[in-house]
């Protein structure tokens, strides 16, 4: 199976300009591609993964990427599935992110010369003399066509800024830099993406003639895989001082019944026959599905030593007397202990499990906590400090979010 083939199998692949083209120069290792990750924080998280994945498939199969940093349309931001207005960031906040980036995608992507690029958007935009532009790019978009975009048509209620509505001739313009200065022939992106990235495309076609080479392909789930990047706690990241290997493992081997296969097709590089095979599994086997899905995402993000760490953790919290060395760890100081003992909900508060003793209150009434395996419900339950020791416990609350807690 060549590789255009392979993305269409797992699922990637949802709506394209010119298939039969695009599929030609990607089997063909002919793709000079970009795909754009504005720096609104200094780590990617798991909405980034299945781009970043795409980008090393392509790279394997002989394509050249392109990671876009938006330096420059980070100034802005982009409008596409968001109720409000983001954040400004200031030059050095964004510039500090952009480096923060290219550290982690260095993981997935070989910078090496010749092999792929890593290119920062404000390189042309934050130049521009904003006359010239309006009088090189503005009469190629039509006021009407913009309006129709999804990504505006959701904003139109609740307000639209001027600054945002840029945003798409700011996306446009950087494929034709990324033509004009790199060969750049392709660009991927969420469909959510599709409005900005077709502008890219025609801008191209309409400066340079119809017969101008730029494909546009978007990604089936990318806006989907932005949600996979929330939880009820916050963002799973890829930074490991921001989500641990343990966690980051955790979340996938929680994903939900339903996903787990998809999730396999398009974020590991097991072979799709080895997974198409796992779509006879059912019951306890899903299980093991999903111990596979987690490894194979831990080892890509953080190596395999760290990998198997969050294996045998996850693995002791269903096994008695197993080992709990890998673990998340929380240290209690003397000062949290009040006459030699600490009750249920400051251990959960200041663990972490919980963001207050009144949130604390509620999942122990709730039947929500468990200690070394077994359920608290009584919201008075208190631990001596000698309790601690050694190995410490492990305080559970809901089915996902588990800490060692130990003395320091």
């Amino acid at each position: 199976m060549q590789i255009y083939e392979e993305l269409v199998a797992r699922g990637l692949i949802a709506q394209v300009t010119n298939e039969e083209e695009i599929k030609k120069m990607v089997n063909e290792g002919k793709a000079v591609f970009y795909i754009g990750f504005d720096p609104t924080a200094d780590s990617l998280h798991v909405g980034h993964f299945m781009a970043l994945c795409l980008m090393k498939r392509l790279q394997m199969a002989g394509n050249r990427p392109i990671a876009l940093i938006g330096g420059g349309t980070g100034m802005v931001g982009d409008p596409s599935g968001r109720s409000d207005m983001r954040t400004m960031m200031t030059p050095e906040i964004i510039q500090h992110n952009c480096d923060c980036f290219k550290k982690q995608m260095s993981r997935f992507i070989d910078f090496s010369e010749g092999k792929a690029m890593m290119v920062n958007n404000a390189e042309w935009l934050m130049g521009l003399n904003y006359i010239d532009f309006l009088r090189e790019v503005g009469p190629h978009f039509s006021v009407n066509n913009m309006l129709r975009a999804e990504c505006y048509k959701q904003r139109m209620e609740k307000g639209l800024s001027f600054l945002e509505f840029n945003y798409m001739i700011m996306q446009s313009y950087d494929f034709y830099e990324l033509f004009l200065r790199y060969g750049c022939n392709m660009q991927f992106g969420g469909d959510d993406q599709w409005s900005n990235m077709l502008g890219g495309t025609e801008l191209i076609r309409r400066k340079l003639g119809k017969d101008a080479h730029a494909m546009t392909i978007t990604l089936l789930l990318n806006s989907e895989g932005k949600k996979m990047g929330k939880t009820q706690s916050g963002a799973v990241w890829l930074d490991p001082n921001k989500t641990t290997p343990f966690e980051f493992y955790q979340y996938w081997r929680n994903v939900a019944d339903a996903d787990v296969l998809k999730c396999m097709r398009m974020l590991t590089f097991l072979p799709i026959e080895q997974i198409d095979e796992m779509d006879r599994w059912e019951g306890s086997q899903l299980n093991q599905a999903k111990e596979i899905l987690a490894f194979e995402l831990t080892k890509l993000v953080h190596g395999e030593e760290e990998a198997a760490k969050a294996q045998e953790g996850a693995r002791a919290l269903f096994v008695a007397g197993g080992s709990t060395a890998n673990m998340p760890t929380f240290e209690l100081s003397d000062e949290d202990f009040a006459d030699g003992s600490i009750d249920i909900l400051g251990v959960l508060q200041k663990s972490g499990l919980c963001a207050s003793r009144s949130e604390a209150r509620r999942n122990v009434e709730q039947g929500g906590v468990s200690v070394d395996g077994s359920p608290v419900k009584d919201i008075k339950a208190a631990f001596a400090k000698d309790r601690f020791a050694g190995d410490g416990m492990v305080f559970k609350r809901g089915k996902k979010n588990f800490m060692k807690v130990v003395v320091r």
